[in-house]
């Protein structure tokens, strides 16, 4: 159980290095300009209203909670930078569903040679954009039900000192979910399956999302994090998730409802 999380954690290590080969490195450009867009947005907002919200938040400290404004300021940097970069995050990956599964398709292809997944075209890849969307509009709205009451937490004095701490374990299972989703989906498996089968290995799954949500902080790597979490996140498939008893479960019952 120990060493679970740092395994997690090397699979994305293994989808950079994954992103270098031949027949992957084509389906990483549009998945990578589109963060790259999605990014550099957040990050000229961020240069315009990081200082009214320093300002605002700081002005509405009890004074009994002053002395500790030293601790509050980069507290209130590290909340800011988790909360926009994984909002951006999310957005960027609605956008770039459909190419996400198309990059865990060819990832696995290349590390399972008895895959039977289908090489996909580029007339398979525009038919299937819109329900690529559809799903991860869905994953999308699962994820801010639960983050708009934890995004409240950074405005209630006191509270929000504990905030960037339970905001970063939310990101990071929030991130493991998300990422894990692509290939299960390139075998038919809905979203609220894949939850139950990630919880199965889900310390290998917090290690993977830490290590995601801590390079989506870090500039110029951040830029590539997304297709090589969708890697990593396929590698972590093929090695863990694949044999979990719930995909076994979820498999045959899919099976049986095709004979039926």
């Amino acid at each position: 159980m120990i060493t679970q999380p740092f395994i997690g954690a090397s699979y994305l290590l293994r989808g950079y290095l994954m992103l270098l080969k031949p027949g992957i490195r084509g389906f990483v450009v549009l998945p990578m300009a589109i963060n790259l867009i999605v990014f550099s947005l957040l990050i000229w907002l961020g240069i315009f209203q990081f200082d009214i919200l320093l300002e605002y938040v700081m002005g509405n400290l009890p004074e009994w909670l002053l002395w500790l404004e030293w601790l509050l300021w980069p507290l209130f940097l590290v909340a800011f930078l988790l909360v926009g970069f994984t909002f951006s995050l999310h957005i960027a990956l609605l956008i770039a569903a459909p190419f996400n599964g198309v990059l865990s398709e060819a990832v696995e292809r290349q590390l399972d040679p008895t895959s039977t997944l289908p090489e996909s075209s580029w007339a398979e890849i525009a038919k299937g954009v819109a329900p690529a969307i559809i799903s991860e509009a869905g994953k999308f709205g699962y994820f801010l039900v639960r983050a708009l009451p934890l995004t409240v937490l950074f405005f209630i004095p006191g509270v929000n000192i504990f905030a960037p701490a339970i905001w970063a374990i939310f990101g990071a299972w929030m991130l493991a979910l998300e990422y894990s989703d692509y290939p299960l989906a390139n075998h038919g498996m809905l979203f609220k399956e894949s939850k139950e089968i990630v919880k199965e290995k889900r310390f290998v799954a917090f290690g993977f999302g830490g290590v995601s949500l801590f390079c989506t902080l870090i500039p110029i790597i951040n830029f590539f994090a997304m297709p090589a979490a969708v890697a990593g996140a396929t590698i972590m498939y093929v090695e863990q998730l694949k044999g979990s008893p719930k995909f076994a479960r979820s498999e045959t019952s899919r099976d049986t409802k095709a004979i039926k």
